[in-house]
């Protein structure tokens, strides 16, 4: 299927994979400081964003996601590129370092980790967002003129909202509640723990500190599942910490992505 993708800069190519409900433009404050030195790659994943929603009876699993993801590496030539995620775009770098697909991979604040009682809240927390999200406009506008309501409205996912222009929060409220990937994603995810290794691939894991959607007894548990990824705490950021410090963020993702490329063949396997 074709995604929609932004792709600008030169140097080796950079992957980056939004959450659930989000799209590309997440990754808007860290794309020019990450062009500088990679050729990046900002994806809308199937069914968010500006891309099409799986074909009917295909469900919303990893696997679906990352066969796409390879078809998007095959189509641009990509070989076995750096790849970055933030939560649900996490997971799935994780997943695809752990199938040898990709030369490093960096994650931000990853889904996979959570019980059973950490995803129901996080799932009951989306659900409320999107409910929020069909608010008219204009009275989101009003009343996100108070930064305590701002951070009210918008702070389960930013760890900063007060510092964001209204119309980028309010186009990602357009994206959240018209999106049709959102509850087959979630329903799919009950079933989804990250349980790989990541043998031989690069992995840096980063938390925002402020992360009140998944907090930090998960990232507790990613540093035990990959004791030997390189983690970072992220001081002052939320869920979606691009825009909470983008210049951290930016040297996070370069430093993560700062090892050789591997070649791959067409059929994924990686060849050193």
């Amino acid at each position: 299927m074709d995604l929609v993708f932004d792709r600008r800069g030169d140097g080796p190519p950079l992957v980056l994979l939004h959450g659930i409900g989000h799209r590309r433009q997440a990754w808007d404050p860290v794309m020019d400081a990450l062009a500088k030195e990679r050729d990046v790659i900002a994806v809308d994943l199937p069914g968010f964003g500006g891309s099409p929603p799986l074909p009917a009876g295909t469900p919303y699993t990893v696997g679906a996601t990352i066969g796409i993801l390879t078809d998007l590496f095959d189509r641009l030539d990509l070989g076995r590129p750096h790849i970055a995620g933030n939560s649900l775009g996490g997971l799935f770098a994780l997943e695809a370092a752990d199938r040898g697909l990709v030369s490093s991979a960096t994650a931000l604040s990853p889904a996979g980790f959570y019980n059973a009682r950490e995803l129901a809240f996080a799932a009951a927390a989306l659900r409320a967002s999107r409910r929020a999200a069909a608010l008219p406009e204009a009275l989101m506008a009003r009343l996100a003129r108070s930064p305590r309501r701002r951070r009210a409205m918008f702070g389960m996912i930013y760890g900063r909202p007060d510092r964001m222009d209204f119309a980028t929060l309010a186009a990602d409220a357009r994206a959240l509640r018209s999106c049709p990937g959102f509850e087959p994603t979630l329903r799919a995810g009950r079933r989804v723990r990250f349980r790989g290794s990541c043998a031989d691939v690069p992995v840096t894991i980063a938390w925002g500190v402020n992360d009140r959607l998944l907090r930090m007894g998960q990232a507790v548990r990613a540093q035990r599942t990959l004791p030997n990824a390189r983690f970072i705490w992220l001081e002052g950021c939320g869920h979606v910490p691009m825009w909470d410090d983008p210049e951290l963020v930016a040297r996070v993702l370069l430093e993560g992505s700062d090892h050789p490329l591997r070649d791959a063949d067409r059929a994924g396997r990686a060849q050193v």
